[in-house]
This record gives C-alpha cells, structure tokens and sequence, in this order.
C-alpha cells in the first residue's frame, strides 16, 4: 500500500476533476475498502437510480456493494464508475515491483 486515505469532503458543487482526485486519492492507497468508501461517497452525489440504470445492476446491489459490509466484485466497481461518466486507467508506478516474466522460446 503506498499511502493512507485522507478523506477530504466532497460535495454535490464539488466539481468532477475533485470528485476524479477523491476516487484517485483512495486508489492511490491500495486499500480496497478505501476505494469502495470513495466511490460510495461519490455515489451518493449521484442519482442513484439513473446509476442502476446505466449500469444495468439494481439498486440495492449498488447498495451493498458501497456499503462497507462486503466487497463487491470488479465488474460492478467498473459498470458503476463508467455509470457516473468516470473511468479506470491504469498507470505506472515507480519503485520495486514484480519483474516481467521472460519470453520463453516458442520453439519446443
């Protein structure tokens, strides 16, 4: 985990690049209940029946999903995201990770 969430309020005036850095900031740590309290809090600024809708879950399951309780699965945490007009991008990061495998020989 790189670093801790620090919740910072979001607001329905808060524009989408601040509710954008919200999510990142709490990607940015990692912590996969982080990420889901991020997005829940952002999903309350939403109506959380077009959401349903877009993402063509129920609302209950959305519910549940953001609640805390229970992880929800990545295709949810996608069609949801995509929902609100955001998406996820993959980024690199610096430092010591896992190595790329070597390319084995296609010859057998």
């Amino acid at each position: 985990m790189s670093e801790k969430f620090v919740e910072t309020p979001i607001e329905p005036r808060s524009s989408r690049r601040d509710i954008g850095a919200h999510i990142n900031r709490a990607f940015a740590t990692s912590d996969i209940t982080a990420i889901c309290r991020a997005i829940g809090d952002v999903i309350r600024l939403h109506n959380i029946s077009d959401i349903a809708r877009e993402a063509e879950l129920e609302r209950t399951s959305i519910y549940r999903a953001f609640a805390g309780e229970k992880l929800p699965n990545f295709s949810t945490v996608l069609r949801v995201l995509d929902a609100m007009g955001f998406q996820l991008r993959v980024t690199h990061r610096r430092g010591n990770r896992a190595k790329p495998a070597r390319e084995r020989s296609l010859k057998s």
